[in-house]
């Protein structure tokens, strides 16, 4: 009998136990897989992001070269214009210095003149 009433305290005292692990382990794998959905949505999501990340790095990266070629081509306008100002500028120092010349050279003709009429 003894047996048989250990058997009995087995089943009154743990089976009910085993059966509220049963359930509470039937719980925690609902729970589980939720979890491992919300989680494998959130990785697509993060994929999804740093695919358009660096799409967006991409388009950065173009804007950029793009930009640079540009400043490039504008610095080298400048440099153009900078060397053409120069030589303008050089040519208007040559004219005045020969409206210098020319104009010494009338105030002298004016002189000789002067002399010429003197005499």
């Amino acid at each position: 009998m003894e047996k048989e009433g250990i058997v009995a305290a087995i089943k009154k005292f743990i089976l009910p136990e085993l059966e509220e692990i049963k359930r509470n382990q039937e719980r925690m794998n609902l729970r589980l897989d939720a979890v491992e959905k919300r989680l494998s949505d959130i990785n697509a999501h993060l994929i999804d992001q740093s695919r358009r990340i660096d799409d967006t790095n991409k388009r950065i990266d173009e804007l950029r070269s793009e930009l640079t070629a540009r400043i490039d081509d504008t610095n080298n306008r400048i440099d153009q214009l900078t060397f053409h100002v120069g030589k303008i500028a050089q040519e208007m120092e040559r004219i005045k210095r020969e409206e210098s010349v020319t104009s010494d050279m009338l105030i002298r003709l004016r002189a000789l003149e002067q002399k010429t009429a003197n005499l």
